[in-house]
Parts: structure tokens; sequence; C-alpha cells
């Protein structure tokens, strides 16, 4: 039997959080509609930050009060703190995820804390979280290099993972928020943190800056990662972190799983219109390698 690795789209989230085209909640459905069509079950489906601070993420309650549930979706929503933490309660979801920084410099730029106040804080929503039954994930964002402070002490993160297990999260996600990190870098940290901690606790969130997603996936892969982030077209982007270009674009991540035998349940085909879907609601052209690849194909015939 296949072995079934998860992906989680996070395309509607991360992926266009820092687009410069503001894309209504009508697009937003419109493409979460092509994305589950494609077979895609895990979706972090909006963020609950300010509007004024992250007007593309505006929307949050709106989307979260007419997801579709004609499939049985495991939906997530990003909370930066406790008020929005009660806005994603209000609106009905079940999951949330936290995302304090492994550095001073990225806290400062993206929650306006210190790591100590937002280790704390997130530690604090996880608790709260846990006491009212929700599924509680924490991204430790810079986990590899900061745009601020350069590279990222392993120690730091191995440190906040356990604390943030200690408090209860579910989940652990490290993110590459800016395409820093290496496959050895990767392979390091995870087999370490795999070891303490359980690879299947453990999740990963690339960004593809210097073209190493894929092999950074791969080294998290043999540790015995099983849950990845990846974004449709590669779509995304932190607008907090100076020079972070696109998540790791879905369709190449499935593409490469399916290819070394890991089943995921997404139908490339599909995943490829749900591409063309979100270009023509960003207005530019988007896809990774393998959506380039099928199109000179197509050309070629």
């Amino acid at each position: 039997m296949e072995e079934r690795v998860v992906v989680n789209e996070v395309g509607l989230r991360d992926g266009l959080q820092n687009q410069a085209k503001i894309v209504e909640t009508s697009g937003k459905l419109l493409l979460l509609d092509a994305l589950l069509a494609a077979g895609l079950r895990h979706v972090e489906a909006a963020s609950f930050v300010h509007p004024k601070i992250v007007p593309q993420m505006a929307d949050g309650d709106q989307v979260c009060a007419v997801l579709p549930r004609k499939y049985e979706i495991d939906y997530s929503v990003l909370v930066p703190n406790r008020k929005g933490y009660e806005r994603a309660v209000a609106a009905g979801m079940r999951s949330i995820a936290v995302v304090p920084a492994c550095s001073e410099g990225m806290n400062r730029s993206n929650l306006n804390q210190t790591r100590d106040e937002a280790v704390t804080e997130a530690m604090q929503l996880v608790r709260l979280g846990r006491d009212q039954g929700l599924t509680t994930r924490v991204y430790l964002a810079v986990a590899f290099a900061c745009p601020f402070d350069g590279p990222t002490d392993p120690a730091i993160v191995e440190d906040l993972t356990a604390k943030m297990f200690d408090a209860g999260a579910n989940e652990v996600a490290l993110a590459d928020t800016i395409g820093a990190a290496n496959p050895a870098s990767v392979a390091r940290l995870f087999e370490k943190l795999s070891k303490r901690h359980g690879a299947g606790n453990l999740s990963a969130h690339f960004h593809d800056t210097q073209g190493l997603a894929l092999a950074n996936a791969f080294a998290a892969l043999e540790c015995g990662v099983r849950k990845f982030d990846a974004s449709v077209g590669g779509l995304g982007g932190c607008p907090f972190a100076p020079g972070a270009t696109g998540n790791v674009a879905t369709e190449d991540l499935v593409n490469m799983l399916e290819a070394c035998g890991y089943t995921t349940g997404v139908d490339l085909k599909k995943l490829t219109a749900a591409v063309e879907l979100a270009e023509s609601l960003v207005h530019q052209p988007l896809g990774g390698r393998w959506v380039d690849w099928q199109r000179h194909k197509a050309k070629a015939a």
C-alpha cells in the first residue's frame, strides 16, 4: 500500500496575503472550489489579522462563514493574537495556527513583540485552544534564517518546539520563511526533532527563494515528516519578511511525492486548472516547474 503524505494548501492565506491585487471573497471561494475539486483536503482558509495591516485578509470572517462542506475538509486559520483567536472561534473555526518567530527581528516586524512576548502569547493561545477543544498548530517562523538577524541557532528552534508541545500544541511546523534552508540543514534539524517529538507531530513549510524547496521537502520526508504546506502556483511571500518569495508550488510538491511512490489524493490535471484560475485572479503568470512542463508538452504535441 502506498504511504500517504498530507499536502496542506496555504494559497488562500499565505499565497494571497502578499499580492498587490486584492482578490475578492468570491474569487477566493472560486479558487477554493477548484482546489477541493483537485482533491486537496487540508486547507488554510484565512488569516485573522488586522485588516489595515494585511488588507488582503480583511474578509476572513466572510470566507469562513461560507466554507464549502461538501467534502470532509480540515480547514484551519492563522491567528496572530488573542483578538484574532476570538474572531476565529466566533467564525466557527476549530483549527487554529499561531506564528511566533525564532528571532527577535522577525517577531518585532511581524507581531510588534519581543521573542519572549511572542512565545508567551503563542503558548497562551495554544493552551486556550486545547482547553476549548480546538486543534492547535504552531508555525515557528524563520526556523532556518531571519532577514533581520541572520542564521537561526538550531538550539532556539529545539527549545521553542519543546515549549509549544509542552503547552499542548497538536503540531509544530518549521517554517523556512525566506527560503534560506538547504537539505543538509533541514535533515539535521528534523532528524533531531523527530527523535524527540515524533515525526508525525511535525510538519514543514518551505519557500522556494533559492529553488531548493523540493529538495528541502525531500530531506524532511526522509526524516519521517508526512505533512507539508504548499501554495497553488507557487503563490506566496511574507509581507513582513523582505526578500521572501513564494511557497513551494502545490503542483510541484504533489508531482514529486507521487513520482516517489507516495499518495496525496490530488489530481494534477485538475490542479492545473486551479493554477490557471489563480493566474486570472492575481493577474500574473503562476505555476511551478510541473505546469511549465505540461504547457511545453502541449505546444510540442
